[in-house]
């Protein structure tokens, strides 16, 4: 994305919500506030991406802390290592903002870019939050798949669709990991379970089920039947 449309997403205050918890946040261990990102978060990766991975929005302490999308949290922790077997990281371990870290083919970013409080983001927060989301996407002109993780990214991405008119309602399209859509825009939603810590550590999604779609997502963006 260019430069003012980061400095716009940056410098959003339109949550007041969000905008108090970010004001108020206490740092983790031994850190301090100015450690801290504690803004709104932008994507980032391949301006030629074929593929848009959509999370839900910034960690407290991960990309919140870090300034960069699944970054310092269990979830990139889990995730990063898996897109480099893929193909789509340079490096497997991912620390911070300028730690190196390049993505090919691919694009990163959340359906809301602030942190929410306990990671629940309001109606009003993914809505406000969907215009950016939509300008990043109208930003990869290479754009063939959108890979949300998580109901709640999955159902934003299909209320930014119905808002286009690409879709007409919402009930055609009901989540579960690894069902895809094809739309009539030419690209293809793709839902996932979120990477969490979470869903890992219960078992909801694994190494094998993720690296699977992430294959699958591979074959859908170079025009093959996934």
């Amino acid at each position: 994305m260019d430069a003012e449309f980061n400095r716009n997403l940056v410098g959003c205050r339109e949550c007041p919500r969000l905008v108090d918890y970010l004001r108020n946040l206490p740092p983790k261990g031994k850190r301090t506030r100015d450690e801290y990102w504690n803004r709104p978060v932008p994507g980032f990766g391949d301006p030629s991406a074929q593929v848009l991975l959509v999370g839900l929005a910034p960690g407290a302490h991960g990309a919140n802390r870090t300034g960069r999308p699944f970054t310092g949290d269990g979830a990139g922790d889990f995730m990063y290592p898996l897109l480099h077997r893929a193909g789509y990281a340079s490096q497997s371990q991912v620390s911070h903002a300028d730690d190196g870290l390049q993505l090919t083919g691919l694009y990163i970013s959340n359906a809301v870019k602030c942190v929410p409080p306990e990671n629940k983001p309001t109606a009003a927060e993914f809505t406000h939050c969907r215009p950016f989301l939509a300008r990043e996407l109208a930003g990869l002109p290479r754009l063939k798949v959108v890979l949300a993780l998580g109901q709640g990214a999955f159902t934003s991405c299909l209320r930014m669709f119905k808002a286009q008119g690409v879709i007409s309602s919402l009930g055609a399209f009901p989540f579960g990991h690894g069902v895809s859509y094809s739309l009539e825009n030419g690209l293809t939603l793709v839902a996932s379970y979120h990477t969490s810590r979470y869903n890992v550590q219960t078992g909801r999604i694994d190494e094998s089920m993720f690296l699977q779609l992430l294959q699958r997502v591979r074959r859908l963006a170079a025009g093959e039947n996934g």
